[in-house]
């Protein structure tokens, strides 16, 4: 995948992880952003490793795990910021 819909990707899964753990007004388009694309990295790993993502899956399975990421990367912040799961 190109830079650019790594970029475009990684900002609507931020985005939507924002918004399921509650953080949306806390996080701008920048955190937006990077952490959609840090999620990617961590739901194509976890994806990868359990055998959901494969190789010839589309930019919808890719969206999907980079939220999964983003949302459990959300929650380890949240962890470490607040001592509590939202």
């Amino acid at each position: 995948m190109g830079w650019i819909a790594t970029i475009i990707l990684g900002g609507i899964a931020g985005w939507l992880a924002s918004m399921v753990m509650n953080r949306d007004a806390s996080m701008g388009i920048f955190w937006n952003i990077v952490v959609g694309v840090i999620g990617g990295l961590i739901g194509s790993a976890i994806g990868n490793v359990t055998g959901f993502l494969s190789t010839d899956a589309g930019w919808i399975m890719y969206l999907i795990t980079a939220v999964i990421g983003a949302v459990v990367l959300l929650g380890i912040v949240n962890v470490v910021q607040r001592g509590k799961v939202r």
